[in-house]
């Protein structure tokens, strides 16, 4: 199995050498052993880290990664996965629709034309002074 220091892993992945150690910490990332005082991990690291930086983008917290990860060959497990990205579809679903009303709110106050924040008929609509 061949082996790679933290360095490497960190630069490959695209993350600090901190949330590599962090991770570890927390039990994301498979202990590691060390060869000259170096700490390495497999070259199967990448694939979990990238793993771990996918689910962070889809919103699953540190907790809800790392309950997916323990023992992630079970059938237990496939089910456990699905059940937690079925209930994080809605919280997705949310997000996008804020996002988008965001969006249509700059869309609207370029349209409006009067970049005047005093005199914007958009703004004065929830003005709340008589």
């Amino acid at each position: 199995m061949r082996y790679l220091p933290i360095g490497e892993i960190a630069n490959k992945a695209r993350v600090r050498a901190s949330a590599l150690r962090y991770w570890e910490e927390r039990g994301l990332l498979p202990g590691t052993r060390r060869e000259g005082g170096r700490r390495v991990w497999p070259a199967t690291t990448l694939r979990r880290v990238a793993l771990i930086k996918m689910a962070q983008r889809a919103g699953f917290t540190l907790a809800e990664i790392t309950q997916l990860l323990t023992d992630d060959t079970t059938p237990s497990a496939t089910r456990q996965w699905r059940d937690m990205a079925t209930r994080k579809l809605p919280e997705l679903d949310r997000h996008i629709a804020q996002i988008q009303a965001l969006r249509q709110a700059v869309a609207d106050c370029l349209e409006c034309g009067c970049m005047n924040f005093d005199q914007c008929v958009l703004l004065g609509a929830t003005d709340a002074t008589p």
